[in-house]
């Protein structure tokens, strides 16, 4: 195991070195840089700006410009965010607690509603249940996330009740009131990724499960006299969620994905709202930081994905 997984991540290695170099050179070639606003501001002499623009390296050609970064990120250097005046790595600290606990809400609300409803709804296929189940599930993975936050809020904070629709960070409370506050006002983003998600979820389990339950196997431990929870639970489930764990693996980068647009509805301080305004101010190390975390989720939970296949069926070698 140990072997597999220390050649997984050396495979690893040339993907995040060549995804880290199409990334730089894209931003580099847009347009704008961090210091173009400083070209109309009367009162930043030129010989500053060059000066400015000297020390960072914003004149060097695009390869000698990535061979710094590369050697700065492995050194554990992320870079200097032009806009916020403080280190990438710093900055990206501070926003990552508001997105995982938002993120990781979302993704056990969505695992909780997913795997019993598809379950069940495999065990009872074209039932009123299934057919209720599969249609709730049609709606929430049609509805895109910005529109399903903008009718939260016009529903929970506007017409019935008035949960808050700005996420605040700096809750003036103590004790089990800020606990209280916290959960009150993630209420609303956590309930529009975690639906979103176990829509999609749901289908998914739901297909593994009829897949496995008209297996011989199965039909052989239920006439062998076991029960149904029995057989559901030990022999079904646990075969049925090998293709589920890819879902799930593969989806996580997605959330934080989708937590972008979801931040900025709720203006949560998280990481999809600092590469939202990172975009929007050309603050390139900061964007560049963010997308790379992205794209190495991708490859750590690809590797999870791959780990959990031989814990789920021990037929699976990791070779």
């Amino acid at each position: 195991m140990s072997q597999y997984v220390l050649r997984r991540l050396l495979i690893a290695i040339p993907s995040l070195l060549g995804i880290s170099l199409v990334l730089f050179v894209v931003l580099a070639l847009a347009p704008g840089d961090p210091f173009s606003e400083l070209a109309t501001n009367p009162n930043v002499p030129p010989e500053v700006q060059a000066a400015l623009r000297t020390k960072f390296g914003l004149d060097d050609p695009i390869y000698l410009r990535y061979l710094h970064w590369l050697s700065a990120m492995l050194h554990g250097d992320w870079g200097f965010s032009f806009v916020s005046r403080m280190n990438v790595d710093a900055l990206i600290l501070q926003r990552l607690p508001t997105t995982l606990y938002v993120i990781g809400s979302a993704q056990l609300l969505a695992l909780s509603i997913a795997i019993p409803v598809g379950v069940y709804a495999a065990t009872k296929p074209y039932s009123v249940f299934d057919q209720i189940a599969n249609t709730l599930a049609f709606i929430g993975f049609s509805l895109p996330t910005f529109f399903t936050g903008i009718l939260f809020i016009l529903i929970f904070s506007v017409a019935v009740v008035s949960l808050p629709y700005v996420y605040t960070s700096d809750i003036r409370a103590t004790g089990i009131r800020w606990f209280l506050e916290q959960i009150r006002q993630a209420i609303m983003p956590v309930m529009v990724l975690g639906l979103f998600q176990a829509a999609s979820m749901t289908r998914f389990v739901r297909s593994a499960m009829l897949d496995v339950i008209r297996l011989d196997y199965v039909t052989t431990a239920r006439a062998k006299g076991l029960g149904q929870a029995n057989v559901i639970v030990k022999h079904a489930m646990r075969n049925a969620m090998i293709p589920v764990v890819t879902l799930i693996a593969l989806q996580v980068p997605a959330v934080f994905g989708g937590a972008i647009v979801t931040e900025q509805i709720f203006r949560i301080p998280g990481i999809g709202s600092l590469l939202i305004s990172s975009i929007l101010s050309n603050d390139t190390p900061v964007v560049m930081a963010v997308t790379f975390v992205f794209a190495c989720l991708v490859v750590l939970f690809n590797l999870v994905a791959d780990v959990l296949y031989g814990w789920l069926d021990p037929r699976i070698s990791l070779r």
